[in-house]
């Protein structure tokens, strides 16, 4: 049975990484960059701290419960009315999506010689929430000798990738004169993981953040309905599956929530503005985290062959969306 963390254990990797993000905040008001790259940035000089025991279990609190807080509380600030404003359009564009990585997953597997799990645990990682994703796929997957092997690297795959994402896909798309409301659409719809679509929308503006946010979430409340095809598609093969599709991520229910009460008029605007500002300082204390854990060598210790099959998919997801709206395919 898994014991949490006590608060003691835990305290040392969140103020560590509540001093970053202090850190990063002061560096933002004085000099006029982004606190989420400062945040960022700072954090990989710990990364030597991300193995030491006394914070590890504090970093990775941060780093995905602060985190899954923070974009929760970001739900405050949206309304029912800004979801619908993305359109149908834009639902099924990140539908389509999915399904072009998922299916480039097993093109470049075929390639490359590797299994349809592997396929599966790529694709369907990088299309909807990286590391979250791999870790659900890989529990409805069939075993073999390979799996949890795979998992692991398509984990470090993916997060590594969408850390370099974060960093690189703002100033990509910001140099093909895309506006910040189409930014805001790309990164959450191509940036694998939650963490750091939060932190590349925001590099850019609030506009742009908010409205990755909401893509991204969306993305994510696909994954359940990737993992019921995925069950149905084993058992009408035989193969067999291990578990059953797991719900909603409580992250983005509390969003949902909040959105809900929020689109009724049912938060004071005390409580959203006090919501927003826990959002953002939870945000980039979570970014800090993440930058502690990242290891620019990560990525020197996968194999060849499973890094290219990650990259061609998370070529072709970025590809593809940057042509729907490069073409004017998507309103927005």
């Amino acid at each position: 049975m898994r014991i949490a963390a006590s608060p003691a254990r835990l305290l040392p990797g969140v103020l560590l990484a509540l001093v970053i993000g202090a850190a990063a905040g002061f560096l933002s008001d004085h000099y006029g960059g982004p606190a989420m790259l400062f945040a960022l940035l700072i954090g990989m000089a710990f990364n030597f701290l991300s193995e030491d025991a006394r914070f590890s279990a504090g970093i990775t609190f941060s780093s995905r419960s602060l985190l899954r807080l923070g974009v929760a509380l970001l739900g405050a600030r949206v309304t029912a009315s800004e979801i619908a404003g993305l359109g149908w359009q834009t639902g099924l564009a990140v539908v389509g999506l999915i399904a072009l990585t998922i299916a480039t997953g097993f093109a470049a597997c075929r390639l490359f010689g590797r299994g349809w799990r592997f396929a599966v645990l790529t694709g369907g990682s990088v299309a909807i929430c990286g590391a979250s994703a791999a870790l659900a796929i890989a529990a409805a997957l069939p075993a073999n000798d390979k799996l949890e092997r795979n998992t692991l690297f398509t984990v470090i795959a993916v997060t590594t990738l969408s850390t370099v994402a974060m960093v690189a896909y703002p100033l990509l798309f910001a140099a093909l004169d895309f506006s910040d409301r189409e930014i805001g659409f790309l990164i959450g719809a191509t940036i694998h993981d939650v963490a750091q679509v939060v932190g590349a929308g925001y590099l850019v503006s609030e506009e742009t953040g908010d409205l990755a946010t909401i893509v991204k979430l969306l993305r994510v409340s696909l994954l359940p309905v990737v993992l019921v095809v995925l069950l149905l598609a084993l058992r009408v093969s035989g193969a067999g599956g291990r578990g059953g599709a797991p719900g909603l991520p409580g992250f983005v229910i509390g969003f949902a929530v909040l959105a809900g009460l929020n689109s009724f008029g049912l938060l004071p605007p005390l409580v959203v503005t006090v919501a927003s500002e826990l959002s953002r300082l939870l945000l980039v204390t979570a970014i800090a985290a993440l930058g502690v854990k990242t290891a620019l060598g990560a990525m020197t210790k996968v194999g060849g062959g499973h890094i290219g099959i990650v990259v061609v998919e998370s070529l072709v997801l970025v590809a593809a969306a940057s042509a729907l709206v490069a073409f004017g395919l998507l309103t927005l």
